[in-house]
């Protein structure tokens, strides 16, 4: 901003949002979410421009710079509106609602969403991104607003019934789906299989086409799939489709993590923008497809992107940041892309033209884009496996390997002297939940103990700083936390707190999965047992109460909260989890069995429900050399399906009196595992041979 331009200050000033802050400087009188907001539009008879955004959103930061700090449009949107402006990973209760509502009256959605609503929260009208001009048939963002200003004087009573229509949609799709019994739940899985093996891309791996998003629930729901039912085409889909993600320009080959999605169907371009969210469910399916193939490639992707979280995505209380923008300097991935001529002068001659060709990196530039600042510039990426490379460089692929490294390296601390592309450091409870548990069992099973303290002080730091009152927080910044927790943080946690018990074996991870269930429970269970709303009942300002069950980017709360509440049901003997449990999944299976895609996640809880899990009890010490023997032999196992629980006979812990624990000890003093399935126990066993031939069976 220069010295001669005026400096505004907004309501937004006062926010912890990144995103929100982002605005409060803007001509745009903005308001957050809030009854100062409602109360002007009721008392000046004005309709609210609600506009939900995301900081990593790329077009967000456009529809800001062309309209949002025009001074014509802030006058003008100040005259005839009450501007109000929401952080969609904040307050994800209002995104799904109005953006229900926008594709309900449009077809699509996307960010930045553009809503208009009546003094009563009640939608009339919405978009997305609209222009500063009228183009190529699409009306720009003033056209819109002089016909919003224009209807509200003298269509009132059309925007009126509009409204009322809209409301009545949106609590009509709130409502629990009627319990059909004849819907199996085997029946539904294998409806699932079939349509993920038709609609599968054989070419590029994955589902759809441009823009193909990463589908964490379906590769893991393949893996699951195949352990069941042996269909090696189910497992051939799953790492298929994480070998072509991996090594496509969506994966960040430098510095490890994955972008969004990609703009076309092959992995190549990415949205650069980077979502813990995608990164804890992506570790996760990787983690479990090493387990599942002993592929060392899956762990070196695993270790890389908790690499990444711990270097550049961790608060220094513990907790993990949010997301990372697409854009640097004001350019899509400027940060991330390269010129054939800087890598050549970086890396020299030889080492150079082993980069490029095994990153196929060409002089003209490898992708196309409508950008004019990417002409010529380069994504890393693979279009070949490592072996053929090897071979047409006439190395070992392990030599090659080793001369890979260090180039890696060398181009990585030029790109750290870049500018960075912007970080939304806020730290959502939920989103922790999602990488916690996958760090802490990848720590188990890979020796690394790093991983596993990084995630155990992400979970103290979800205790010590969004716990409160008996509930969750959702969001933290800067020492202060904020608003209350939604159906997923709790969820979330819990299931995440499950993974973090069985990795470290210290019970007071159960103890607090346990504590936030009772809560979930208590606070978001509906008034027959069999499903959970998103919100509290207590929570303001919501037209329409929703039941969240479509497994989109993040998993649905009802998907998780069903998990978390089996595995507990079943490891603490717990026969109202069960019976929630089993009762939200018989809820969801009608909308299941319509569209199978869109329920990954709840599959997998379909999958737990249908094969019962193996219950792995280890009798030790705590820091017994024997029992860290036997946990980690039993973490690289895939075993999706199961409880694991210890019992220490120096150490008293609530869970040596669950059915599990009862009668279990050590062998001759000596560290032992017991393997039971559906209440049958084998003799225990003190070898990791032993435990190794138990677990296979």
């Amino acid at each position: 901003m220069s010295d001669d331009q005026p400096v505004y200050i907004n309501h937004l000033i006062h926010e912890t949002s990144p995103y929100l802050l982002q605005h409060a400087h803007n001509p745009v009188e903005w308001y957050p979410w809030g009854e100062e907001a409602f109360t002007k539009a009721r008392e000046e008879d004005k309709p609210i421009f609600l506009s939900i955004g995301y900081a990593a959103c790329h077009w967000c930061h456009v529809m800001e710079h062309e309209s949002f700090e025009n001074e014509s449009v802030a006058k003008f949107l100040s005259e005839y509106f009450v501007s109000v402006k929401v952080d969609r990973e904040e307050r994800p209760d209002l995104d799904d609602i109005y953006m229900s509502a926008v594709m309900g009256l449009t077809g699509h959605g996307g960010w930045p969403m553009t809503v208009f609503l009546t003094p009563d929260l009640e939608p009339f009208y919405g978009g997305t991104y609209y222009p500063p001009e009228d183009r190529h048939g699409h009306p720009s963002f003033m056209t819109i607003l002089r016909g919003i200003a224009q209807s509200w004087q003298d269509k009132r009573e059309d925007i009126a019934k509009g409204a009322e229509n809209i409301t009545q949609f949106l609590t009509e799709q709130s409502r629990k789906p009627v319990n059909d019994k004849t819907v199996m739940a085997s029946s539904v899985i294998a409806q699932a299989a079939q349509q993920l093996t038709e609609n599968y891309d054989a070419t590029h791996g994955g589902w759809g086409g441009a823009p193909k998003f990463p589908s964490s629930g379906g590769i893991g729901f393949l893996l699951r799939a195949y352990r069941t039912t042996g269909d090696r085409e189910l497992l051939d889909m799953a790492t298929e489709t994480l070998d072509k993600m991996a090594r496509g320009g969506m994966y960040d080959q430098l510095g490890g993590g994955f972008h969004r999605y990609s703009v076309d169907a092959e992995w190549l371009v990415p949205h650069f923008e980077k979502m813990l969210y995608d990164n804890g469910q992506l570790a996760q399916v990787y983690l479990e497809a090493w387990q599942a193939t002993g592929n060392a490639f899956y762990k070196q992707v695993v270790c890389e992107i908790i690499d990444y979280e711990l270097r550049d995505m961790t608060d220094s209380l513990g907790g993990f940041h949010s997301t990372e923008d697409a854009d640097s300097e004001g350019e899509e991935g400027k940060f991330y892309i390269w010129s054939h001529g800087e890598i050549m002068k970086i890396l020299g001659e030889e080492d150079g033209a082993l980069f490029c060709a095994y990153y196929a990196i060409k002089e003209r530039g490898n992708f196309q884009s409508h950008e004019p600042y990417h002409a010529g510039l380069n994504i890393p990426h693979l279009t070949r496996a490592p072996e053929q490379i090897a071979a047409e460089q006439g190395l070992e692929l392990e030599a090659l390997e080793a001369r890979m490294a260090p180039l890696r390296a060398k181009l990585m601390a030029v790109r750290e002297g870049r500018v960075r592309p912007g970080l939304d450091d806020k730290v959502l409870t939920s989103w922790n939940a999602l990488m916690i548990g996958p760090m802490a069992q990848a720590g188990v099973a890979f020796a690394e103990p790093r991983y596993v303290e990084a995630a155990v002080k992400a979970a103290e730091f979800i205790m010590e700083h969004m716990w409160k009152d008996d509930g969750l927080l959702r969001t933290h910044r800067h020492g202060e936390s904020r608003l209350p927790g939604y159906l997923d943080d709790y969820a979330f946690t819990a299931n995440a707190f499950v993974d973090l018990y069985e990795a470290t074996l210290d019970a007071r991870w159960l103890e607090h999965a346990r504590t936030i269930t009772e809560q979930m429970i208590a606070r978001f269970g509906d008034e027959d047992g069999t499903s959970f709303y998103f919100t509290e009942a207590a929570h303001q300002h919501l037209i329409v109460r929703t039941r969240p069950t479509y497994d989109g980017a993040e998993p649905s709360g009802n998907s998780v909260a069903a998990l978390a509440l089996l595995r507990l049901g079943h490891m603490l003997d717990h026969k109202d989890f069960q019976h929630w449990g089993r009762k939200v999944v018989e809820t969801t299976l009608p909308l299941v069995a319509r569209a199978p895609q869109g329920y990954l996640r709840m599959l997998w809880t379909v999958d737990f429900l249908l094969h019962p899990p193996v219950e792995i009890t280890l009798v030790g010490k705590g820091d017994d050399a024997g029992v860290a023997t036997l946990h980690e032999t039993l973490m690289q196992r895939y075993l999706p399906n199961k409880c694991v629980l210890l019992v220490n006979p120096e150490k008293f812990a609530f869970t040596d009196e669950l059915p599990m624990a009862v009668s279990k000890t050590t062998v001759d003093g000596t560290a032992a595992a017991y393997v039971c399935r559906e209440q049958v126990c084998q003799a225990p066993v003190t070898t990791v041979e032993g435990l190794g031939e138990m677990l296979a069976g």
